[in-house]
């Protein structure tokens, strides 16, 4: 079966050619990447907080109440129960504050277009015909 010709110039970068591959064009695929990316982002910043201050998990987790277990899990990528009021409670160990930001995103095209979130996956809005 003979390719069809790209439009986007040829890489050898896996990540790129993945990303073109399963996400581009996939409004439900994109929107869970940016889920991903941010929760990802969370504990990666937990993490570097806590290596910054010197401290070890134990040491975190006394400072908030918690176990090293959990600060464990506060920085595992795959985490999604990061709470507002823990995220708090380790910025305030840390000598930091919280802060939340909700940049603006490009429309989506129609309401075809509109994931439907159920927990744990995306799901497009089915057209009504």
């Amino acid at each position: 079966m003979p390719r069809k010709p790209s439009k986007s110039r040829a890489t050898s970068d896996a990540a790129e050619i993945l990303r073109r591959r399963y996400v581009d064009d996939r409004p439900e695929a994109l929107e869970l990447l940016d889920e991903v990316r941010a929760e990802a982002e969370v504990a990666r910043g937990i993490y570097r907080l806590r290596t910054e201050a010197g401290l070890t998990q134990q040491a975190l987790a006394e400072r908030i109440g918690t176990t090293a277990s959990a600060v464990s899990r506060l920085e595992d990528a795959d985490y999604q129960g990061h709470s507002l009021a823990m995220l708090r409670r380790i910025a305030a160990a840390l000598g930091r504050r919280v802060e939340i930001r909700f940049p603006r995103v490009a429309p989506p095209r129609s309401n075809m277009d509109m994931p439907e979130t159920v927990p744990g996956r995306i799901k497009k809005k089915k057209a009504a015909y």
